[in-house]
């Protein structure tokens, strides 16, 4: 027996790095996945290999959000857990940051998150609960060099999770922030870290599956929690060691 047998979960950003982590955790721990992402042929692969379900989605776009959302209810179930997962960043201090660039930041990392609750809700009440995981960062906690738009998006997810919390508390709907740190995936495989988690409590990135165990802690066993944060950074807002 797992920890989610018959719960239907729907993780954005599914098909790679730590989204497929958290998919493939669900999974292993009974729940029916919905492997929801704009990358098919890796999301198609992934649901095959977890025995989930591949639902093309564009986090942006609210009216995706309607139509995965229905086909999953149809297909799965209804939808009682969701991980808002999908996200991306740019580097660039608020000065040299286009309006571009803010705009998509802010439409995938925040709007997305608020689509998908909004969307998914619905479901949630008529099943009479729910738990809603909404991945943020370290960066939503802490002032942030040279990531402004990133940044704000991700303390806009935090603050979204809390207001969704007291909004959706009567529902018995469960609603928690989850903020890494740098975790060891294809993007952060692009520059050279070493140098950048010396000084951290934990000189190392966090593997994926360390984000995924978290998310099924809040998922499963986080049972009296709502509104809150759950932090896997190294240490980072802690401090950091000289070495």
């Amino acid at each position: 027996m797992g920890k989610l047998d018959g719960r239907v979960a729907l993780v954005t950003g599914a098909a790679q790095g730590i989204g497929a982590a958290i998919a493939t955790i669900l999974a292993e721990e009974g729940a029916r996945v919905a492997v929801c992402d704009i990358v098919e042929a890796e999301g198609k692969q992934l649901a095959t290999d977890i025995g989930g379900q591949f639902y093309p989605l564009d986090v942006s776009d609210e009216d995706a959000w309607a139509r995965a959302t229905t086909a999953i209810a149809a297909d799965l179930g209804p939808i009682t857990v969701l991980v808002n997962n999908a996200g991306v960043g740019a580097a660039g201090p608020i000065h040299k940051t286009s309006t571009e660039d803010w705009r998509r930041i802010m439409s995938i990392n925040l709007d997305g998150p608020f689509f998908g609750i909004r969307a998914v809700s619905p479901q949630m009440i008529e099943a009479h609960g729910g738990v809603i995981v909404n991945v943020s960062s370290v960066a939503g906690l802490t002032g942030s060099y040279g990531i402004s738009a990133y940044a704000t998006s991700k303390w806009g997810v935090r603050g979204l999770t809390k207001a969704a919390a007291l909004d959706l508390a009567d529902d018995n709907i469960r609603v928690l922030s989850v903020h890494p740190g740098v975790v060891n995936t294809r993007a952060s495989s692009r520059s050279d870290m070493s140098e950048r988690v010396k000084a951290r409590p934990m000189p190392r990135l966090a593997e994926p599956v360390e984000l995924a165990r978290m998310v099924l802690f809040c998922v499963a066993d986080a049972t009296f929690s709502t509104g809150s944060e759950f932090v896997a950074d190294g240490g980072v807002v802690t401090g950091l060691i000289p070495r």
